[in-house]
């Protein structure tokens, strides 16, 4: 059985620092894999530098902030989608996560669904050629993203199926399902297939994960024992020693 295996998410557990040392801070706790939200506000040649230094990988960044529910846009989002495969590429990072926009008060959420499908569609053969995957993310509107258009995890689903491309996946986010949904185990385990990359935090607070509610022991070994190939992103803010947290988080995902 592949094992599962840990990325940090370095404007999260490390946001204080430079990249260059928050990249040393995660190989220190033994974990090989990093990863950050946006590619193009940051200086991609001192990633690289600290990446190779490191012999580590990138797990995955963000494509850009461009909604995908708005027809009007789209052309806009596909143009930022085919900047950031090129960026990726550069990275050697093979995953993208894109976020799909909010709710727009003036269509119908049948409509905007539609509109969404339709992008990804568009989406889809660039992202074949390419080899990247692209995994649309599924937030909480209860907390942290008030507002937002996809929110639970069956929606985002049922959009895999409708775009039907082994590129598009969906990233799942186990804080935000917790927050949305609950039932996040089974919910990961029935959907595997169309699940490209995962994110953890602790709930309540978006802190360590060894805090709060969720019992990422079982909910990880629950995993272990699937196919599922990708990596863990931990993306939190840590309350304690961050090296601490990392280290716990690791053996946590690994078993």
């Amino acid at each position: 059985m592949p094992g599962l295996k840990p990325s940090v998410c370095i404007d999260a557990v490390f946001e204080s620092l430079s990249k260059t040392d928050a990249i040393a801070r995660v190989k220190s706790c033994g974990i090989d894999a990093f990863e950050f939200w946006g590619w193009w506000d940051k200086d991609l040649a001192e990633i690289e530098d600290a990446k190779a230094k490191h012999d580590m990988q990138i797990a995955s960044c963000c494509t850009k902030f461009v909604s995908l529910v708005n027809p009007a846009t789209r052309r806009e989002y596909l143009d930022g989608l085919a900047e950031s495969i090129e960026a990726a590429k550069r990275l050697g990072c093979p995953t993208l996560i894109s976020q799909v926009g909010d709710f727009r008060e003036d269509e119908s959420h049948e409509a905007q669904h539609d509109c969404l499908v339709e992008g990804l569609r568009e989406a889809a053969p660039m992202l074949e050629e390419s080899g990247i995957v692209l995994v649309f993310e599924p937030l909480n509107d209860l907390i942290d993203h008030v507002g937002y258009y996809l929110v639970r995890s069956e929606q985002a689903f049922a959009i895999v199926d409708h775009v039907n491309s082994p590129n598009v996946k969906v990233v799942f986010d186990i804080y935000h399902q917790q927050i949305s949904e609950g039932n996040v185990t089974r919910n990961v385990l029935e959907n595997i297939g169309r699940i490209g990359h995962l994110h953890a935090a602790g709930n309540p607070g978006r802190n360590e994960l060894t805090r709060g509610e969720l019992n990422y022991a079982e909910i990880f070994k629950a995993i272990r024992e699937t196919d599922y190939e990708g990596y863990v992103g931990l993306e939190y803010w840590p309350l304690d020693d961050a090296e601490t947290g990392l280290k716990q988080a690791k053996t946590l995902v690994t078993g």
